[in-house]
């Protein structure tokens, strides 16, 4: 058995190979998932009361049976807001002031355990407390994973016909005013969601992507309309999750540092100690890059259907601190660590269009 922690799987147990059926039934028998079937995906939830925390249940029939994760989300009080997140503040006041407009799209985009779910769902809270109910929000979701106070939440039955794209022509005679999308996950549900967006309804969904000039470059390529995205995308906030260094980290000067492509001022190493559990890392932090896709030169990349390369150029003229940026100036100032970053993001260069490109000297 193995725990995923700050986004790291840790070994914590060894289980004889004939108790792990047992074990897997009975986690599906408390999340109401059908023991006689181990040879489909299933996934549930565990029933919690409101003080405790939200737990989800997901099993994989594999070549030696059937394989089970268990997601633990924030208990009540912790990512609840927008503020809680560690959103950079010139991102998190833009973002606010997005989530009050009539329509448009709003895209969170990253890989999967990036946060995209938690941040979502903050946003959806976020609408829910500054239009004091006087706001129609609905989702669509694929599963539900945290339920929101004040927000219609469906959840899609592909089995029953009920689809991501089904439920989105559907909610059209819902008079919504704002609808979660869970994801985009194919050009039929992008294409419903850029045009309910057209139709007076803010859109939030996630996306996976690498970063928000590679989401653009992905819904090009899956055949959405450059003038779609250039009316209706608000904003493309990509983020993801680093370990934040633990206390015990030690500090190099620039003379020591040494494997980075970029000239750094300063570094810290992860060591160890009893309070981190000998990771040297303790909690996560966020990076995050956000487009908005208004300025000229964005717009121009996206109308001639540039490469990402240049769409991310564009944006990054136009203003946009990409995120390979802040994983620097998070590493200068001791957040986390070098290994940490390539860990990540596989690489440490601004990227390019970036106006700190520091590389090292020879």
């Amino acid at each position: 058995m193995d725990w995923r922690i700050d986004g790291v799987l840790h070994p914590v147990a060894r289980f004889e190979p004939e108790f792990a059926p047992k074990i897997v039934a009975r986690l599906k028998v408390v999340s109401g998932l059908l023991t006689y079937r181990t040879d489909i995906p299933q996934e549930g939830r565990i029933s919690a009361d409101a003080d405790e925390i939200e737990t989800r249940v997901s099993t994989f029939p594999t070549l030696h049976g059937e394989k089970a994760v268990v997601r633990l989300f924030a208990s009540e009080g912790q990512y609840q807001r927008l503020d809680q997140l560690g959103l950079p503040d010139e991102i998190g006041p833009r973002l606010r002031r997005l989530l009050r407009e009539t329509s448009g799209v709003i895209l969170l985009t990253g890989p999967a355990g990036s946060g995209k779910t938690t941040t979502i769902y903050a946003c959806l809270r976020e609408i829910v407390d500054e239009s004091h109910g006087g706001r129609s929000l609905v989702s669509l979701e694929d599963p539900i994973e945290v339920i929101v106070p004040g927000v219609a939440q469906s959840q899609v039955n592909d089995s029953a016909g009920f689809t991501l794209e089904h439920g989105l022509r559907s909610l059209m005679r819902q008079d919504p005013e704002v609808i979660m999308v869970g994801e985009i996950r194919d050009r039929a549900t992008a294409e419903m969601v850029f045009q309910a967006s057209l139709t007076g309804h803010l859109v939030v969904t996630t996306f996976h992507a690498g970063s928000a000039a590679g989401a653009i470059s992905r819904l090009l390529d899956m055949g959405i309309e450059p003038y779609l995205l250039r009316s209706s995308l608000r904003a493309i906030l990509s983020q993801r999750l680093i370990r934040s260094l633990c206390e015990c980290a030690t500090t190099s000067n620039s003379s020591d540092i040494v494997g980075t492509d970029v000239r750094l001022a300063a570094a810290s190493s992860p060591v160890g100690c009893e309070r981190c559990h000998t990771t040297g890392y303790s909690g996560r932090m966020l990076l995050t890059e956000m487009i908005e896709p208004d300025s000229n030169a964005t717009a121009h990349a996206i109308l001639a259907k540039q490469d990402t390369a240049t769409i991310h150029a564009a944006a990054v003229a136009s203003g946009m601190i990409p995120q390979s940026e802040r994983a620097i100036r998070a590493i200068e100032n001791g957040q986390t660590s070098v290994d940490e970053i390539y860990r990540v993001l596989g690489h440490l260069t601004p990227g390019p269009g970036a106006k700190t490109n520091r590389p090292i000297e020879p």
